[in-house]
């Protein structure tokens, strides 16, 4: 008989947690596993390897529902279709990093700007409040 392990050996083996593990199974991103005579559930090895994926996938930021869909072509028996879908995935995933790295360049670039402003302007330059963060472009009008 093939060797099975129980939820929690399955966390400690893969890091995920018991209750995600539940919940991936709740979902169906995981099969529902077989259950030993006293009721509790019984992982088998290529459950672990899928919840091993299923952990990496997430770690590198890959939606949960595409997961889901994806995962289960592979319990399908789909198999050709899974890498170039697991790729798409993946060149999603990449567009959405970097276009997040551009955003917080801009931000940085702005932070520099109002930091560098505040450094070398006198104080109390201008009466009212403050307009230490408004744009250097002149794009903001005096109220």
């Amino acid at each position: 008989m093939d060797q099975t392990f129980s939820i929690g050996q399955v966390a400690r083996t893969t890091g995920v947690a018991a209750t995600t593990i539940r919940y991936y199974e709740e979902i169906g991103v995981l099969p529902t596993p077989s259950r030993a005579a006293s009721g509790f559930r019984r992982y088998d090895q290529p459950s672990v390897e899928r919840l091993r994926f299923v952990r990496r996938a997430r770690a590198l930021g890959l939606p949960l529902q595409e997961l889901k869909t994806l995962v289960s072509s592979v319990t399908g028996g789909l198999r050709p279709a899974f890498r170039p879908r697991l790729l798409g995935l993946v060149r999603e995933q990449l567009a959405a990093v970097q276009r997040q790295i551009a955003e917080l360049e801009l931000l940085r670039h702005q932070l520099e700007e109002v930091s560098h402003r505040m450094l070398t302007s006198a104080p109390g330059r201008h009466a009212g409040t403050c307009r230490c963060l408004e744009s250097g472009k002149g794009t903001e009008r005096d109220i």
